[in-house]
């Protein structure tokens, strides 16, 4: 080894989505190279949804995550909505942001307290980190359920829901439905409260990079489902314009494609991005929530990331029962369209980090 000079080469990366291994170079203290390694074999999405009905998406799509299905559905149905020119009805988007907000709950609590905490807290995993910190895994616990039940209810299943379809769902809950998860949401904001200031308290190594964030902003909401792209260094797009601002490419040691800002460099999205670029559009209390932890704009420590979810779980847990308290059944549940040839881009926020597809729709011969 030359003087100065070190390899840490980590074979197996746990706690990713795939296979990976990671690969970092250095020089003294200084990084010179990092080689994040996906290599999962590709799964080929885009092409086996040629040439299939354009109903079909949705359940498709719903596949590439077992973790996150909602984010491909949603995303699916507003492109081919978008090339169809087809607007659903306000109470189709309230019933599908209440779909999205059960998600975000179900994979925030599933981050937070069994992948993350075990790390912060010197543990190799959640069962060990269960022996001496019980309750805070079953408060975990119960915030994920809570996310599991409203995903279940509005969607049809937990995992890969089957109750989503362009133009609505196939079939709306009643209020009495509905009505009856108000319990477990509310016990899992109960839960989350419980939660701040044990997660405030961990020990947040000090580092802060000056990130490009890139995140959805809508003019009234905290993003979900809609919004423009935006970033902190001045971006203000279209989502169809999506493609123009950021490049995707292969790289030679992994199957995942590498996407950057075209003639800038590497961007950040996901929950830090979003919290950053939209925190006055979070609602009252959870502003108050986060900053009782300390926590406000520009947050640029990433280890930070764990308290940003938290403070998202609880928003779109008030976000889900102010939903629910306002709720009126979509009549009809979905709107009928003809297929037609066309281009629609749809984006919305998924948990972990922006998502966002482009899916052309095509008249059968």
């Amino acid at each position: 080894m030359k003087e100065g000079i070190r390899t840490i080469q980590i074979r197996a990366l746990s706690r990713v989505e795939g296979e990976g291994s990671l690969t970092i170079r250095l020089k003294g203290n200084r990084a010179t190279d990092v080689q994040l390694r996906i290599f999962e074999p590709p799964r080929f999405f885009e092409a086996f949804l040629r040439g299939r009905s354009h109903a079909e998406a949705p359940d498709l799509t719903a596949r590439i995550c077992g973790i996150c299905p909602v984010a491909y559905q949603m995303s699916s149905c507003r492109a081919i909505e978008s090339a169809l020119d087809l607007q659903v009805d306000e109470r189709v988007r309230a019933l599908r942001r209440l779909l999205y907000c059960g998600e975000w709950i179900e994979s925030h609590a599933l981050h937070v307290f069994l992948l993350n905490a075990p790390d912060f807290l010197g543990y190799p995993d959640a069962l060990a980190m269960a022996k001496e910190h019980a309750d805070a895994v079953k408060r975990g616990l119960r915030i994920k359920k809570a996310g599991n039940a409203i995903v279940a209810r509005v969607g049809g299943r937990e995992i890969h829901p089957i109750n989503v379809r362009i133009g609505g769902f196939y079939r709306a809950p009643t209020r009495s439905e509905l009505d009856g998860l108000l319990p477990e949401i509310e016990e899992a904001i109960r839960a989350v409260r419980e939660s701040f200031a044990w997660a405030a308290a961990f020990s947040f190594p000090e580092l802060e990079h000056d990130y490009e964030f890139l995140a959805l902003r809508h003019p009234d909401e905290y993003p979900l489902l809609e919004g423009r792209v935006v970033s902190s260094s001045g971006i203000d797009v279209e989502a169809s314009d999506f493609e123009t601002i950021i490049v995707e490419e292969q790289v030679p040691y992994s199957t995942a494609l590498h996407a950057r800002i075209r003639g800038r460099g590497a961007y950040f999205c996901g929950p830090m991005a979003r919290f950053n670029l939209n925190f006055d559009r979070l609602s009252a209390d959870a502003k108050l929530a986060a900053r009782s932890i300390g926590l406000s704009p520009p947050c640029k420590n990433p280890f930070k990331g764990i308290l940003v979810r938290l403070v998202e779980i609880f928003y779109a847990l008030d976000e889900a029962h102010r939903i629910i308290d306002t709720y009126a059944p979509p009549h009809p549940s979905f709107v009928e369209v003809a297929p037609r040839a066309g281009r629609g881009c749809g984006c919305t926020e998924a948990p972990g980090a922006s998502f966002t597809t482009a899916i052309r729709s095509t008249r059968r011969a």
